[in-house]
Order: structure tokens, then C-alpha cells, then sequence
């Protein structure tokens, strides 16, 4: 039996057929600054309560899957540096030794699906790194959303991978890609990456009929829901693209791979941007939780039709 916490406010919305979002936790361990990721985390927290929601925050506590944290725990996760970071490989392991972890968009996907909860709000998802072809650097995010049916609300993918590989990817997966209210594929700190989506749609309701469709079909995997960052806090193109050149250099000069290279990058971005990359960061969450609670209420009405995620 797998260790499942959930929290008691999250439990009665589930069991009432309420509005839960997921939120994922590497965003307060790996993510942002202390104390700016515990601000950050409880910011965004009341956004979704605000808008009728619940929700959930998801990590790994002392070997225990908790599916809503308490504030103190969120202080906790965001001072330790002992967390480990999880995605679908790490999780077995973390579990059977009992340690903490912070759940990465595949790890919070897996513990959201177990749970019941069907959204989930992120910042960006990850995808193909630039120099994949010689890296072979492609998040297990693509291939999580392949299979698990959660809907992740994001502001597209970072800007810091090559995001026509990832789009290019997530349609060979299967897995639809719907602009939220835009023609064009978000990258992050941008509200247009260059690319466009396959799919528009401009209200939650019409979202929601959308998930409700795919998993009443039986059609494995999730939905990648692209809500562009607000227009007044957008980075200019040629500002963030210098940043993430001068960024990636410095990493392939000190050969940072794998699980460490998004936190590495992210860090020498906020650096680089004189902080406009943080604030840039918060602001996009914080848009992407008051659509994601928008659509994760336009879902409720179809609870009674869906199958178990």
C-alpha cells in the first residue's frame, strides 16, 4: 500500500466533488529563493482559494505522499537542503527510504492522478533541452503527460528549451496542446515563443467539456493548457534570449546535466535579469492559478461521467 496523506481540506473537496488544483513543490525547494518561494507558494495558495478552490500542494514527507501541506511544512520544505527532487524515477526510492522530496510537473502529475485530482497549475513545463541531439536532455514531463491523465495549466514550456522539439514531441505523444485565450505557444517569460498551438480556446467551460471528452473516450495521458504570462510582466525577447545563451554556457562550462540544470539556469537567469526573471516567474504562476481554478470549477460538472484517473 502506497503512503497516501491527504489533507483534510483537500479530502472533503474531493469527497464533496469540489474544485482541487494541484501544485507542484520543486518550485519551493529548487525553484526560487528563500523566503521568496515560501511567499511565493502561500501567494499563489490564496489565488486559488480566492477564485473557489482548493488547493493542493504535493511533496514527499518523510517517505509519505502528502497531497495538501500545511504552512509549516512549506516553511520546512523551503529551508531544507537535504530534498530530494522527484520525478516518476525518483519516487519508488524516495518513498521506500523514507525521505523528503519535492515533487517535479511528472512526480506531482503521479501523486495528483493517485489522489483523484484531475488539474494541475505549474509554472512551465519541461521538455527537450537545447543540444539535445548531443545531450539526449528531454524531461520525463513530455512522457508523463503521455500517460497520466492530469490537465497542467502552464505558462508553455521555459523558455530555456528548444521548444519546437517539445512541441514537435508532444504531438508525436498524443498529448493536445490548447492555447488559453492566444494562437500562440507561450514560452515562459514570453508570451509568444514563435510557435502556435493546434487548439484555442477562450473560456474554462469550454476547456473543461474538452478534458471531460478526452478521458470519457478512454484516451490515455494529460493536456497541456498554455496560458501566456500577463502582458505587463513579459520579458523582451532579446533580453531573456542573451540571459539563457550567457546561462547555458556557463553551464556547459562547468558541465551541469541533468536534474541540475533548470534550477542552475533559473538561478543565473534571476541574476542576469537583475531579478526580472523571478518577478516575471511569480507573476505567471499566480495567472496560471486563477485560470486553472477557473477551469478546475467548469470541471466539476462533469465528476459523476469520469472514470478514475
Amino acid at each position: 500500500m502506497i503512503p497516501l496523506a491527504i489533507h483534510p481540506e483537500v479530502q472533503e473537496a474531493l469527497a464533496s466533488g469540489g474544485a482541487v488544483l494541484a501544485l507542484e513543490s520543486t518550485i519551493i525547494t529548487h525553484g526560487m529563493p528563500y523566503p521568496r518561494n515560501v511567499e511565493t507558494a502561500l501567494a499563489v495558495e490564496a489565488v486559488i482559494r480566492e477564485a473557489g478552490a482548493v488547493p493542493a500542494t504535493i511533496a514527499v514527507i518523510d517517505g509519505r505522499i502528502s497531497v495538501g501541506l500545511t504552512e509549516t511544512q512549506i516553511e520546512e520544505l523551503a529551508q531544507r537542503r537535504d530534498v530530494v527532487k522527484c520525478s516518476r524515477r525518483d519516487l519508488p526510492v524516495v518513498i521506500a527510504k523514507g525521505q523528503t522530496g519535492a515533487t517535479t510537473v511528472a512526480g506531482t502529475m503521479i501523486a495528483a492522478a493517485m489522489a483523484g485530482i484531475r488539474i494541475f497549475v505549474t509554472g512551465g513545463i519541461g521538455g527537450v533541452h537545447r543540444g539535445a541531439e548531443r545531450t539526449m536532455d528531454v524531461s520525463a514531463d513530455l512522457t508523463e503527460l503521455a500517460r497520466t491523465p492530469v490537465a497542467v495549466v502552464c505558462a508553455g514550456a521555459k523558455s530555456i528549451l528548444d521548444l519546437g522539439l517539445t512541441l514537435e514531441v508532444l504531438e508525436t505523444q498524443g498529448v493536445p496542446v490548447i492555447g488559453y485565450g492566444t494562437d500562440r505557444f507561450p514560452a515562459f517569460y514570453l508570451r509568444d515563443s514563435g510557435f502556435g498551438v493546434p487548439h484555442r480556446s477562450d473560456r474554462p467551460e469550454e476547456v473543461a467539456a474538452i478534458l471531460a471528452t478526452k478521458w470519457a473516450m478512454g484516451l490515455e495521458g494529460g493536456v497541456v493548457i498554455a496560458n501566456p504570462i500577463p502582458e505587463a510582466h513579459a520579458l523582451e525577447r532579446d533580453t531573456i534570449e542573451a540571459a539563457i545563451r550567457e546561462a547555458l554556457a556557463e553551464a556547459d562550462a562547468r558541465e551541469i546535466r541533468g536534474k541540475e540544470i533548470t534550477p542552475f539556469l533559473l538561478a543565473r537567469l534571476e541574476a542576469l535579469t537583475e531579478g526580472r526573471s523571478l518577478a516575471a516567474n511569480i507573476a505567471l504562476i499566480k495567472a496560471n492559478a486563477a485560470a486553472g481554478a477557473a477551469i478546475a470549477k467548469a470541471l466539476t460538472r462533469y465528476a459523476a461521467d469520469l472514470p478514475s484517473p
